[in-house]
């Protein structure tokens, strides 16, 4: 059997013996959704109360360590049940979905959130998970875990994400073999494009494109989203770098606030709002104030095509 068919299996076993997850999931079908277009964006912005506990998540160190990892085996409720993946990876069933198929693909050992190493996986994943989205929350750029290193996957047709792509101009930046990597500086959100011959031929593209991407003080590695989805040619790897990890108005008193914590979901076209006073008061105007506030602008993205032209040439 096919992985994605063996994943659509699991999904249906789970809603039928997990209460939790059935009512989340059957709750979706209820979830407002209301829609702009923005500088030859799509966006959507879902009401989704379940997704609380995530966009609410404390990811400071001294609340991670007074916490259970969520995503360990031994922690996990005792009816999720997953699908063993190449031998390093769990595929589980989300409970708090936002895509109508949704799953969390955690490490099986407890490493924090990095992506060094295992880009290559994550291509390997998009081409196996055909009809999904595979994407990765940097540490400080949406996961909700980042003590646990892990993955998530959505259907794709949820996204706008391939639509915002298509015939939008693409700048050529470096080929490796029959792969290249192009960067996107002409929509609101700007981001880089690697479109994968092989899982191995991205890797090394993404690399390059990692060790030009600046690193903040105090972090690990650059700020950034990923998201990777099989196409007719190989996988595409789209890698959006970020500068900021919540946006002013996360957590502030008063008339401003919004509870909005954006990862890959909300770079790929789906902004997710818990409450409905915010889902009612996102506009055209929120969405731009989120894209200037975490997203790099024209001058910033384009230093980093420039060092890494410096470094592997045109």
């Amino acid at each position: 059997m096919a992985l994605d068919e063996e994943v659509n299996e699991l999904l249906g076993q789970q809603l039928s013996e997990w209460p939790q997850a059935a009512d989340n999931y059957a709750a979706l079908a209820g979830v407002r959704v209301k829609e702009f277009d923005v500088d030859g964006m799509h966006f959507k912005v879902q009401f989704n109360p379940a997704r609380a506990v995530s966009s609410g998540a404390k990811v400071d160190a001294a609340s991670i360590k007074a916490r259970k990892c969520f995503l360990c085996a031994e922690n996990r409720p005792s009816v999720q049940r997953g699908i063993e993946w190449n031998d390093d990876y769990t595929i589980l069933v989300n409970p708090f979905p936002i895509f109508p198929r949704h799953l969390t693909i955690p490490c099986n050992r407890h490493v924090p959130q990095a992506i060094e190493g295992s880009v290559v996986d994550m291509l390997r994943l998009a081409q196996e998970l055909r009809g999904y989205t595979v994407f990765y929350n940097g540490a400080r750029c949406g996961a909700s875990a980042p003590d646990h290193f892990h993955f998530q996957a959505g259907n794709s047709d949820f996204l706008p994400l391939a639509a915002n792509l298509d015939g939008v101009e693409m700048k050529k930046l470096l080929t490796h073999h029959d792969s290249t990597l192009y960067l996107v500086d002409s929509l609101p959100i700007k981001m880089f494009v690697i479109d994968a011959a092989t899982p191995a031929e991205g890797n090394v593209l993404s690399i390059a494109l990692l060790n030009a991407m600046p690193v903040p003080d105090g972090d690990y590695e650059p700020m950034l989203n990923m998201l990777a989805y099989a196409t007719s040619s190989g996988t595409r790897l789209v890698m959006v770098p970020r500068k900021r990890h919540r946006p002013s108005f996360y957590g502030t008193e008063g008339d401003d606030c919004m509870l909005l914590s954006p990862a890959s979901v909300d770079m790929g076209g789906v902004f997710i709002t818990p409450r409905l006073c915010d889902f009612e008061r996102f506009d055209t105007g929120s969405i731009r104030r989120v894209i200037d506030e975490l997203c790099l602008n024209d001058q910033e993205i384009n230093s980093i095509a420039e060092k890494l032209l410096d470094t592997h040439g045109a």
